[in-house]
């Protein structure tokens, strides 16, 4: 396993004793544990997101989600999408 760059915000023993505790896990479960926290963090998200924007839609939620975790670019491509579906089904 390759040795991830030290933490800004973790001391070196932390640090050390986070990563014997990964190094002990099997591969399915660093999958398992990954998928957690990015489900995590993906929540958390859209939360803030609710937050500051608490008139926005679902899909303009989703949209600024979009537009952190996947840059402007997809956002914008369906933005684009929903204003031609708009327009053909005025």
């Amino acid at each position: 396993m390759q040795t991830p760059a030290q933490p800004n915000d973790t001391d070196a023993e932390s640090t050390a004793v986070v990563l014997r505790c990964i190094s002990r896990l099997s591969p399915l479960e660093r999958l398992q544990a990954d998928s957690r926290l990015s489900d995590r963090g993906r929540r958390l998200a859209l939360a803030a997101i609710r937050n500051r924007h608490p008139d926005a839609d679902e899909t303009e939620i989703r949209l600024r989600y979009s537009e952190l975790a996947h840059r402007q670019t997809l956002a914008t491509h369906v933005r684009s999408w929903l204003k031609e579906r708009e327009g053909q089904h005025a």
